[in-house]
């Protein structure tokens, strides 16, 4: 079990190059990458977005990569000669203008004007990176997988003990709910003593009556499915992508405590039902932080 929530980070240095790959993840519905390289690398977005999915199935994927290339560079210098010949035929014009005024305009002067000279060098040819920047993402992806494998096994034990409250709360629900009709027959029975006082009970309507409700307040069937569900859950902590799947199976605890809560008119039973619906959205609120 993953949890959604994690960092990983890779690197490359070798002969002045080096490469930093860092990821941050947290909870997200589907997979959402969210990838930031230099311009230089926009050729490689598929690759890398394969690369992320190969090892990462839901999350919001923050995705950093920084190059720093030190090596040697061939540096061209281009002159602008045209506004060169510019700023020579200006200084002297100005130096005939006004007389006694010294033309002392220099070649240093000259290349210290904006924009005259230009420096270009060779880019870095982007395509011997692809084998570097596979294997720091991969490395930077392990690493966040280890961090992610270590806290979605925490997880996993905090959420094998909330359903063994729920276990536990399921338990006592399926002994009082035998004893849910023979109370209200009881209660029903004593309301009937106090309004009719020593008058004839008939003891067949009131069975009756009893019938009705016992059927209506039945509950068997939502504990037999919660006891399946408790089962079924911790089969599914097991498995690594085991988000989406417990994310649908709690809303179907969800639904049988519902149930339980609406149709058993017994104080005790829904006591019990509000403790269930409790531990169901604990949960239900862990689960979202599992892949």
């Amino acid at each position: 079990m993953y949890s959604m929530t994690g960092y990983g980070k890779g690197e490359f240095r070798k002969d002045g190059l080096e490469l930093v790959v860092e990821i941050k993840t947290v909870n997200n519905r589907f997979l959402d990458i969210i990838p930031k390289y230099p311009r230089s690398f926009i050729s490689f977005d598929d690759l890398i977005r394969k690369t992320v999915q190969s090892k990462l199935n839901r999350g919001r994927v923050e995705l950093f990569i920084s190059v720093v290339d030190s090596r040697d560079k061939n540096f061209d210098l281009q002159v602008d000669y045209a506004l060169a010949s510019a700023y020579v035929n200006t200084a002297k014009q100005l130096s005939k203008k006004f007389k006694g005024v010294k033309n002392d305009f220099t070649v240093t002067q000259l290349i210290r004007v904006p924009e005259l000279v230009k420096t270009s060098f060779a880019e870095v040819d982007v395509s011997e990176l692809k084998d570097v920047l596979v294997d720091t993402l991969n490395s930077a992806l392990d690493n966040l997988n280890s961090m992610r494998l270590v806290e979605g096994e925490k997880l996993k034990q905090d959420l094998l003990a909330m359903v063994s409250n729920i276990e536990q709360i399921v338990s006592e629900i399926k002994l009082i709910a035998p004893q849910v009709a023979k109370d209200h027959q009881d209660k029903m029975l004593e309301r009937i003593k106090e309004l009719l006082g020593e008058a004839e009970i008939d003891e067949a309507r009131i069975l009756q009556e009893t019938a009705i409700f016992a059927d209506k307040s039945n509950i068997d069937e939502e504990i037999e499915r919660l006891t399946s569900h408790i089962s079924q859950f911790r089969s599914i902590c097991e498995d690594e992508g085991a988000g989406r799947k417990l994310d649908f199976l709690i809303q179907e605890f969800n639904r049988e405590s519902n149930t339980i809560c609406s149709k058993a008119n017994n104080i005790k039973v829904t006591d019990c039902g509000l403790k269930l619906k409790c531990e169901i959205e604990k949960i239900r609120e862990q689960v979202q932080n599992i892949e």
